[in-house]
């Protein structure tokens, strides 16, 4: 007769002996580690491996797992919106497990505390940036209490943890950021009996994935507006937190729940001396692709252009073209002229304007004197110039791509995209920064191209979403 089987848990991984090999090799994932000579399997299989052993009634002992059931309760009394029940309700009746996508302004965070209670277990929250942490860290500290003590203890704020930005603290409620979570997941891969992926487009790259593969949590809620990636890893989602189970869309809600909006394409002309110059640096590039059979849309077409242009004489020279048709495609001096118009059109409205670059940005900072936004701004300085946007102290705010995700600005109503990528995600997410309900507000978005330049064919790739219907 086989020993009884045990399950521990290993720096993200789960370590499985004392029963036959037959046994433990028919359960998810299992092989034989000939290091240690015992089996094991990735974390992410231990639900499957518990449900497994439990229909075919074999004992086991679990030490993997490293929490109790925790009791939630939120403060919060106002009903959930419609939506946001059916989103609760579809995910439970899937197992507790899967992708919730709902448009930015909807309330997914809401939905996430909803699950939080319901599920009741511990739970971590990952987020793909120290503001957004920041933000979800002040929303548990606000949503949970914990309940009164055995020994007279009162009911109050629940302790909630934070790893990341220069914070190591674990509680039984917990945020942190991706870059955290793979990093210390052999520490918290076991503690953790539901786990909240926010922006969970973010989850299925090489490194980011780990953070889900090393856990053992048997609840997985992933949130996302955007949940479609060019590079088609999207199709990871089953695996790593369970299938899209509920999605409504910008169309859907608007009006109800979103405010309503426009979207505008307005076209600017280059001056002749600029279209000529487009047209030669263009005709460069273009003939660098055909000559080294180049698909600069395919995944890796970007990664062979930089290859190519650094082994090929000519190459520096591509390189230099490329960069000088992109400058004056997204940079024209006519959008400049025409920003300023409409800057004078909506003086009285919350604006903000959405640029490729960082010069832009700072170009349009210093002529138009409002408030920049990058990757270079510190956290403390972006989250004043928010406060002081949302207050009416500042009208316009000037951004790169810093913008696009995890921001709340409800009471912005015009953007003005001057250039972008073509992706779709980008373009949904920073329309989706206008839409926040804020008083009986009417939504409007410029989009500003470069006419017979790469840019129209840009602008018809990041439009191919319902939103733009």
């Amino acid at each position: 007769m086989s020993d009884p089987l045990r399950i521990q848990f290993d720096a993200g991984t789960l370590i499985l002996n004392g029963a036959d090999d037959a046994v433990l090799q028919s359960l998810p994932g299992v092989q034989l580690d000939l290091r240690i000579n015992a089996h094991r399997t990735e974390a992410r299989h231990y639900r499957a491996i518990v449900e497994a052993l439990r229909q075919n009634k074999q004992d086991f002992t679990d030490e993997a797992r490293d929490y109790q059931p925790l009791a939630c309760k939120l403060t919060s009394t106002r009903a959930p919106f419609p939506h946001q029940k059916e989103a609760l309700a579809t995910w439970w009746n899937q197992g507790g497990c899967g992708v919730v996508v709902l448009p930015t302004g909807t309330g997914k965070t809401h939905v996430a505390l909803l699950a939080i209670a319901h599920v009741g277990r511990p739970t971590l929250v990952v987020t793909p940036t120290i503001p957004l942490m920041n933000q979800w860290y002040g929303e548990l500290l606000r949503a949970f209490t914990k309940p009164a003590g055995e020994r007279s203890e009162p009911a109050g704020p629940a302790a909630i943890g934070l790893i990341g930005g220069g914070s190591y603290d674990f509680q039984p409620l917990t945020v942190t950021t991706y870059d955290s979570a793979y990093i210390h997941l052999e520490r918290w891969g076991n503690k953790f009996g539901l786990i909240v992926f926010d922006e969970c487009h973010h989850l299925p790259s090489a490194s980011y994935q780990f953070a889900a593969v090393g856990s053992i949590a048997p609840y997985r809620l992933g949130l996302t507006a955007t949940p479609e990636r060019a590079d088609g890893r999207d199709s990871l989602y089953p695996e790593l937190i369970g299938p899209i189970v509920y999605r409504r869309e910008i169309k859907q809600l608007a009006g109800d729940f979103l405010a309503e909006y426009r979207v505008v394409r307005v076209d600017v002309e280059l001056t002749p001396e600029e279209k000529e110059r487009y047209d030669q640096a263009r005709t460069t590039y273009r003939q660098f692709l055909l000559e080294h059979r180049i698909s600069i849309g395919s995944p890796a077409g970007w990664q062979r252009f930089i290859q190519e242009t650094c082994r090929q004489p000519e190459g520096r020279a591509a390189f230099q073209a490329y960069r000088e048709q992109k400058r004056l495609a997204v940079a024209a001096p006519a959008k400049i002229n025409l920003l300023d118009e409409l800057l004078h059109r909506h003086a009285l409205d919350r604006t903000i304007i959405f640029t490729y670059d960082n010069a832009s940005v700072y170009e349009i900072a210093r002529r138009f004197l409002v408030p920049a936004i990058t990757h270079q701004t510190k956290t403390r300085e972006r989250q004043q110039i928010l406060e002081r946007f949302h207050a009416g102290a500042y009208n316009v705010v000037v951004t790169s791509q810093v913008l696009n995700e995890g921001v709340d600005v409800p009471a912005a109503s015009v953007g003005v995209i001057l250039s972008g990528t073509g992706s779709v995600r980008e373009h949904v997410q920073r329309l989706g920064r206008l839409l926040r309900k804020h008083g009986d507000k009417q939504a409007l978005l410029y989009e500003v191209v470069s006419r017979n330049t790469a840019e129209e064919y840009t602008s018809e790739r990041r439009r191919q979403h319902d939103a733009y219907g």
